[in-house]
């Protein structure tokens, strides 16, 4: 097992901590309070180069090594979740329609997720496009933003 590395990023919605090691990029934080950070891996360093292009409006889907889920049905969500293009958005009830699930699995894997706006459930709404809930950075602010910045990009 390799070392965990990190890298502490500013963004336009704050600081963004990313941690991974010498394969893959194991979690992605929004906020808190400390002087930015480069890491020294390599996935660490390509989603700090990523991140900062996503948010230049000059990156659309991210192409990273991001941790294998367990079950095939959880790789199917997520992979469904990522499908979710650029500035496009889709209710949990729509979203949980197109994959064959429930929309309390989906709102289950946003909620869950390790790796906010490179596994983008930002773009997952409640239903007749209200906002819903966002559990990284600010919250409902914060979803709301990079919705409005990958709209500015589209």
């Amino acid at each position: 097992m390799y070392a965990r590395d990190h890298a502490l990023i500013a963004t336009p919605i704050g600081l963004i901590r990313i941690e991974g090691d010498e394969s893959m990029v194991l979690r992605v934080t929004l906020g808190g309070d400390a002087p930015p950070l480069a890491g020294a891996t390599d996935p660490v360093r390509a989603a700090c180069e990523q991140i900062h292009a996503y948010f230049a409006g000059d990156l659309k889907a991210f192409d990273l090594p991001l941790p294998a889920i367990a079950s095939a049905r959880g790789r199917d969500l997520r992979a469904g979740l990522v499908a979710l293009g650029y500035g496009e958005t889709a209710s949990y009830g729509e979203l949980a329609k197109r994959l064959g699930s429930g929309a309390r699995a989906i709102g289950q894997l946003c909620a869950r997720n390790p790796l906010p706006v490179i596994i983008p459930c930002h773009r997952v709404t409640a239903a007749g496009g209200a906002l819903g809930s966002y559990s990284a950075g600010d919250g409902p602010a914060t979803k709301q933003w990079l919705l409005d910045h990958e709209q500015r990009h589209r």
